[in-house]
């Protein structure tokens, strides 16, 4: 196996979590605000839609990576048309991080000081008003540190998706090393993914830090 080929599982394995991270990011937040918002006592207190939300959150992040990307095969050929390759891995990934990114980023908003909502609503703040200036800025530390845990388990999910086709670190881990039994490939797979999530840790863990004003 050359280098080029290591180093176009790297490009790929970095499309697939890149994209997918970008959309659960975008999707995410929202449907946690919706969550925190929509709940009892929330700003936009709607117990109905809350409850239905977080059965369909709960439903998704229950489902094991392997089952959801199997599941989803119809779906994903519908959206990008083929069940192979690293676009065809963006659509189950995206699925799997969009709940999982979304119930951190709740949790996050959750544990916003209430007072400071009061507070806004005495000011005479409007409830949207309250939610970009109050919740996401006060929450946004521990929302970077909860998407920092998403890129490390969307790393993981790729090398998995990578070992039934979807190409990236994980393809070349299990057809050039388990396959041929080349523990020189395997060991090496290895070694970029720890680099990987360990400069992706470091830095989400910086950038929290920085924004942490407390």
């Amino acid at each position: 196996m050359g280098f080029d080929r290591l180093w176009q599982g790297v490009i790929d394995t970095f499309l697939m979590v890149g994209v997918s991270s970008l959309i659960a990011l975008i999707l995410g937040i929202p449907l946690a605000v919706i969550l925190v918002t929509s709940g009892k006592g929330g700003i936009y207190e709607a117990p109905a839609l809350n409850k239905a939300l977080g059965a369909f959150v709960n439903l998704f992040r229950s489902i094991p990576f392997l089952i959801l990307m199997v599941a989803l095969i119809p779906f994903t050929r519908l959206i990008v048309g083929t069940t192979y390759g690293v676009w065809a891995a963006v659509v189950p990934l995206t699925i799997a991080a969009t709940p999982f990114f979304a119930r951190i980023a709740e949790v996050s908003l959750r544990e916003v000081d209430h007072g400071l909502i009061e507070a806004a609503q005495a000011m005479g703040c409007k409830r949207h008003h309250i939610i970009w200036h109050v919740l996401l800025p006060e929450a946004l530390p521990g929302i970077v540190g909860g998407f920092t845990i998403t890129l490390v388990t969307m790393i993981n999910s790729s090398a998995m998706a990578g070992a039934i086709g979807a190409g990236g670190l994980g393809d070349i881990a299990y057809r050039y090393g388990y396959q041929r039994f080349d523990s020189q490939v395997m060991l090496t797979v290895i070694v970029l993914l720890v680099i990987l999530v360990a400069v992706i840790q470091l830095g989400g863990d910086r950038l929290a830090l920085a924004l942490n004003k407390r």
